[in-house]
């Protein structure tokens, strides 16, 4: 059977091999690929007997556990969108991603939904929200005993299940149905949702296997969210090899030690630092059993390489780059490692990658440029927003005779150059995006969140140069009133946005530098901070 939709991977194993597991548990349960499969159904059937309509999209806001996965592969099966909603964030991003995609459904715990009372009476299009948390009849139940009863239908996932009894037959789709909604920063404003094709998700699945080398006895630690696009491919690749996973939330180094030599973990997908937690602890060797190792979501330091290898020298190290917007793009095998431990690599299999001009043509080698991306892993675009998708998706005139190729590419606003040999070095962002830990994040987001405040006339966040999280942010404001207080605004911070768009420090300014446009100069100010740590040797 060729796979068709994201949940025809988990069919296909357990067709050919219903015994073998699929999801491991922290506490040891496991879940093998039959069980799970027909968990899958039993929860899709449910959610079309909600009347769930092909494409539309549904929400998941759940730590990684085997319910969220769960989750993710019924709203396939029942033809509907995954939408999954990082679970660091604070109640108002979530409530944007809500009213964004359109979802009339969540998928919650009930800590989550209460955190959203405040918000959903202006999420108009939200109608049900399904509990993993709660027995049958307690959910609604509680809902309605409160004194102020949520503006939409509550139901635990077990009332759900039992619906699915008499619903409709799953439907048949398309490679070139809608599978996903994943939510990245762009440039400016509140994040966008990158629609992605189910055969996005399984080309990208396969090219990643292919190359990382997955096999069915390997297990998976999966410690990346499932909305950032990094993720939810270690679900993908390894149901499409038919290997196991270990879904895990981790607070401390430990968590992961203890994960990977209690469970025989031989595949770890990390950013920069995680890798960097790591690296410094006395045990590393101790992870014996790791095969596989992959960096994404930002470069990663030297020492931290030379750290990793002589530790775990039976693992292999990949180091790879990806935007949501094409879902995976290079990757750079472990041989090279020694003589281009700076390059993103090369294209991934059954995918090009251009390094090309603004007007189209292909850059001589090491001459910088944008990277481009075309292949079967290229998005439809951004959910709702044709102007921003035409900006990014474009057509490449031939080199040839001029003429534009009619299949779309990601433009992706990386500067980078690329070396005789075909292997590509990143140099920088042609925006004013930050990365840290991982994260692609707009300024705005930050910004915004600091005029809500009431305390802050101006505002400006913007990146310095870190070795651990890539860009440490600073946030660069001039103040309402006069007495300030820089810690207040910081707790504001914590308490509206994730601890990973949090600022590192907020400093005070009389004004801000503008551009000639009257913009504030986030480049300018950057600048500024740079050349002030260096001259202070502060580390950053």
């Amino acid at each position: 059977m060729h796979p068709i939709a994201l949940h025809d991977l988990l069919k296909f194993q357990s067709e050919h091999r219903p015994e073998a597991l699929a999801l491991l548990g922290a506490d040891g349960a496991g879940l093998d690929y039959g069980s799970l499969a027909a968990h899958v159904e039993r929860l899709a059937r449910g959610l079309l007997a909600l009347g769930l309509a092909p494409g539309e999209r549904v929400a998941t806001w759940l730590p990684k556990r085997v319910d969220a996965v769960t989750a993710l592969f019924a709203i396939s099966a029942a033809g509907g969108a995954l939408t999954p909603i990082n679970p660091l964030l604070k109640p108002a991003q979530s409530g944007h991603i809500l009213a964004d995609s359109g979802a009339r459904v969540l998928i919650t715990q009930r800590v989550r939904l209460e955190s959203l009372r405040e918000i959903l009476s202006l999420l108009h299009n939200l109608r049900w929200v399904i509990l993993v948390d709660e027995s049958q009849g307690q959910a609604q139940s509680e809902a309605t005993d409160n004194a102020a009863p949520f503006p939409v239908h509550i139901l635990s996932a077990r009332e759900v299940e039992s619906m699915g009894e008499a619903a409709r037959a799953l439907p048949a789709l398309t490679e070139q149905d809608l599978a996903a909604l994943l939510y990245t920063s762009g440039s400016t404003g509140q994040p966008k949702g990158v629609a992605l094709t189910h055969r996005n998700l399984l080309a990208g699945a396969a090219s990643v296997a292919d190359y990382l080398d997955i096999r069915p006895e390997d297990r998976v630690l999966a410690a990346l969210p499932f909305s950032f696009d990094y993720g939810l491919s270690q679900l993908t690749v390894a149901f499409q090899r038919g290997a196991s996973v270990l879904p895990l939330d981790y607070l401390l180094p430990r968590d992961l030690h203890k994960a990977v030599t209690l469970h025989g973990i031989s595949v770890l997908a990390g950013v920069p630092t995680l890798w960097q937690q790591l690296a410094t602890q006395d045990w590393l060797g101790e992870l014996c059993s790791l095969r596989v190792l992959t960096n994404s979501g930002g470069r990663m330091p030297r020492p931290v390489i030379a750290r990793l290898r002589a530790a775990l020298p039976q693992a292999r190290l990949y180091l790879m780059y990806g935007l949501t917007e094409a879902f995976r793009s290079t990757w750079l095998p472990p041989e090279e490692l020694d003589r281009r431990p700076d390059s993103i690599g090369k294209a991934i299999p059954n995918a090009e990658v251009m390094v090309l001009r603004p007007d189209g043509t292909p850059c001589a080698p090491h001459e910088p440029g944008e990277l481009v991306h075309r292949g079967p892993t290229v998005a439809l675009g951004y959910w709702n927003d044709p102007e921003r998708t035409a900006e990014r998706y474009r057509s490449i005139p031939h080199r040839m005779d001029g003429r534009p190729h009619p299949e779309l590419a990601v433009w992706s606003g990386d500067r980078v150059r690329m070396d005789e040999e075909g292997f590509i070095y990143f140099i920088g962002r042609d925006d004013d995006m930050l990365k840290t830990s991982g994260y692609r994040i707009s300024p705005t987001e930050i910004e915004d969140v600091l005029y809500a405040s009431g305390m802050v006339r101006e505002a400006a966040a913007v990146g310095l140069e870190d070795e651990a999280l890539g860009q440490r942010i600073i946030a660069v404001v001039t103040p309402e009133h006069a007495d300030l207080d820089t810690q207040a605004l910081l707790n504001h911070c914590r308490v509206n946005m994730p601890l990973y768009m949090t600022p590192h420090r907020i400093e005070l300014r009389t004004t801000l530098p503008l551009t000639p446009n009257g913009k504030i100069d986030r480049r300018a100010l950057r600048d500024e901070l740079t050349a002030a740590a260096s001259s202070s040797l502060e580390p950053v």
